[in-house]
């Protein structure tokens, strides 16, 4: 029998770090990751200055 572990981990260079153990969690953390992009401070404020 075999068994199959799905992990995932999310650091950002702001401090967020979250991890994952399993099926469910992990897309949570997916959707988490992608509603940070949106919001973390360091990200739009890159975004800011690229298109300036």
């Amino acid at each position: 029998m075999a068994w199959l572990h799905i992990t995932a981990t999310f650091r950002c260079l702001c401090g967020r770090d979250r991890s994952a153990v399993g099926h469910r969690r992990v897309h949570a953390l997916i959707t988490d990751h992608h509603d940070h992009r949106a919001t973390c401070p360091l990200h739009t404020a890159q975004e800011g200055s690229a298109a300036a």
